[in-house]
């Protein structure tokens, strides 16, 4: 038997291991969630609210995952312009200036659509939610981490967004409604190496030549499984170069116009032959088109190519933004890096069969748009010739609620809100400087790191 001393040395130790475990565990940190969720209950109100107004007037309910991004933004304005009931979300990452993303949804809340939830679409509670709750009749899945070359730097951020999200979302629409039909974003990036042109979806695509190809390559994979399993109707996109105003700062066009403005040099990118590379620019209301027309034809298990079916010069495009711009860029060329491929393509004839889908926008038009939109929203002077016509200046005013549209259709920009649009742009320029010196995520304003 142990004595008393004994005892009380054991107790001791017990009582003083406790403590030290009780400290050690609260000096551990807290790990946070990585993006912001509303509180459920708000979430779920919100969504119950708009789904019973959708059913009550016979309304589509679009679920429509990265809201707040390019392509998201848009086909959610075009949708509730249409009389859809749309709910959004969006995590607001900061893989580019997240400025941008709240303007979108600022956009959104003046054009009345007040149901973009702040979550992310790998969080499978909060998707079960909104599509319970809020009735969802569709689901056009836009959420993704964008980017080729991006790729090269932070890999597993393309495996968490593309690929663990994308199964998030399907376990979520089998478990509440396996009948809701879903449009997710794919790419031309899943033809790689292919050099059978124009791209057709035909063509077996098993050679990506980025990660970020592989992963979207991979949601057509996936889909095909949760067809066949579950019987879930699933019809991927894939999206050729989409441009367009209020767009991603990490694409050349936008990249190129940021640089020739602060007559900072921009790389060309050439094949080894020293060819140019050719992209099939696409403007950004071509493909809400296709988006919306997808969406709506409700196919089992389908894939289409969005693009605009006329493969131009890069350089082409570097011509376009100097005339516009009245100002030459400096321009340097180098061999064509990982991960991009000489040119895209899209053969659109079984989207135009199916979808009715008619590319309607040249790049000439395309870039007019989206620097007449530029110089709205940053203050830039632009050469008379770029004078938004009085239809122009509509768009510029009532879609992205800038400008001042006169009596002859001439855009103008108060003086006052374009030195302070400049003065901003110059923060954003320095704060950009910084993060490339420092290596950050994010330095999407590097004009030797853009994606064409």
């Amino acid at each position: 038997m142990a004595s008393p001393r004994t005892l009380i040395t054991i107790l001791v130790s017990l009582f003083a291991g406790m403590l030290l475990g009780c400290a050690w565990k609260a000096c551990q940190p807290t790990i946070p969630p990585e993006y912001y969720s509303e509180p459920q209950q708000q979430v779920a109100d919100r969504a119950r609210s708009a789904g019973a107004a959708a059913r009550a007037k016979g309304k589509r309910v679009v679920l429509v995952t990265g809201a707040a991004g390019f392509v998201g933004f848009h086909t959610s304005l075009q949708l509730h312009e249409e009389g859809d009931v749309v709910l959004g979300i969006d995590n607001f990452n900061h893989y580019y200036d997240i400025r941008l993303k709240r303007a979108r949804s600022a956009l959104l809340r003046r054009a009345g659509m007040t149901t973009l939830f702040e979550g992310d679409v790998c969080d499978g509670d909060l998707l079960k939610l909104l599509l319970k709750e809020g009735h969802v009749t569709h689901v056009i899945h836009l959420a993704a981490q964008a980017g080729v070359r991006y790729s090269l730097k932070k890999p597993l951020a393309y495996v968490e967004a593309n690929v663990r999200c994308f199964v998030t979302l399907l376990e979520a629409v089998h478990a509440v409604n396996n009948s809701v039909p879903i449009t997710y974003a794919s790419s031309s990036s899943v033809y790689g190496t292919n050099k059978v042109i124009p791209f057709s979806e035909k063509h077996q695509v098993d050679s990506q030549a980025s990660l970020y190809g592989a992963t979207k390559k991979a949601n057509e994979n996936i889909a095909h499984v949760y067809h066949s399993l579950h019987g879930l109707k699933l019809t991927g996109l894939r999206f050729f170069t989409v441009y367009g105003p209020l767009g991603r700062p990490d694409m050349a066009y936008f990249g190129f116009t940021q640089a020739i403005l602060a007559g900072k040099k921009i790389t060309e990118f050439r094949n080894a032959d020293g060819t140019e590379l050719m992209r099939d620019f696409t403007y950004i209301s071509d493909i809400v088109n296709g988006v919306i027309a997808a969406s709506r034809l409700e196919s089992k298990l389908e894939v289409f190519n969005l693009g605009n079916t006329h493969p131009e010069k890069v350089s082409q495009l570097i011509g376009l933004l100097e005339a516009g711009l009245g100002k030459k860029a400096n321009v340097s060329q180098a061999p064509i890096s990982a991960g991009d491929v000489p040119m895209t393509y899209a053969d659109v004839s079984h989207a135009r069969q199916l979808l009715n889908y008619a590319p309607a926008v040249s790049l000439a038009s395309g870039v007019r748009r989206f620097l007449q939109w530029y110089s709205a929203y940053y203050g830039v002077a632009l050469p008379d010739a770029m004078t938004p016509t009085r239809k122009e200046g509509a768009e510029l005013r009532d879609k992205y609620d800038i400008g001042d549209a006169t009596a002859n259709g001439k855009a103008k920009t108060n003086a006052k809100t374009a030195r302070h649009l400049k003065s901003r742009q110059l923060r954003q320029n320095k704060r950009v400087a910084r993060r490339t010196q420092l290596g950050e995520r994010g330095s999407h304003e590097d004009a030797d790191h853009l994606n064409t």
